[in-house]
């Protein structure tokens, strides 16, 4: 087995792999897992503007980046997302403008892929690193939601405002602060699994 020091993925160095079966078999249970845990945090919302809810979706997909990788990671978000297509209700539901908030979602898949992609690369070694992967993901998150909702916006609700402000106000003002608090928890977690890893690693004889 490897080092727990030379595994890019946490997954990969807190579960023991085996044959290609078991590992298949492993890998579709952490990716349905993470999409699960995602659909769960988006039915913590708070509705700030009629258009994008706050709530703990984001946590979800910084984490499931870091703690599978880029391709699972970016897997378990294409699971939700097709999930939630399906019908499966694990979209956060409500608003008053239905559908207008859903380019955070394509959102979600880039940012998973994105933060897996530089942990992979040992930025999740480095905590200043790991929040500089993490911060790359929220823009990308923000670089498909905000468009998005800016096309979305109804031109009732642009009378007397511009289609870029009520953009700014409904899609990003409101969300810099609790998206900074996820991202801190998120990037927190993962030197403390790293650490508890090791832990393991050392009472099992660093095999």
């Amino acid at each position: 087995m490897r080092q727990a020091g030379n595994t890019a993925a946490i997954v990969d160095a807190l579960i023991p792999r085996s044959s290609a079966q078991v590992n298949i078999l492993i890998d579709a249970a952490i990716i349905v897992g993470f999409a699960a845990l995602t659909g769960l945090s988006a039915q913590i919302k708070v509705y700030l503007n009629p258009a994008v809810p706050i709530t703990g979706q984001t946590f979800a997909v910084l984490l499931a980046g870091a703690t599978l990788g880029s391709k699972r990671g970016g897997a378990s978000m294409l699971v939700y997302l097709s999930a939630g297509i399906a019908g499966i209700p694990l979209f956060a539901s409500g608003g008053a403008i239905p559908g207008i908030s859903r380019g955070y979602l394509l959102g979600f898949v880039a940012a998973a892929v994105i933060v897996g992609y530089l942990t992979e690369r040992g930025w999740s070694r480095n905590p200043f690193k790991l929040v500089a992967a993490m911060f790359i993901g929220e823009v990308a998150i923000y670089a498909f939601g905000l468009p998005w909702l800016a096309y979305y916006i109804p031109d009732g609700v642009l009378v007397d405002r511009a289609r870029l402000a009520v953009m700014y106000d409904w899609g990003l003002k409101d969300f810099i602060v609790g998206d900074s608090i996820k991202l801190l928890l998120a990037a927190s977690g993962v030197p403390l699994a790293w650490m508890g890893i090791r832990q393991l690693k050392g009472r099992d004889g660093g095999s």
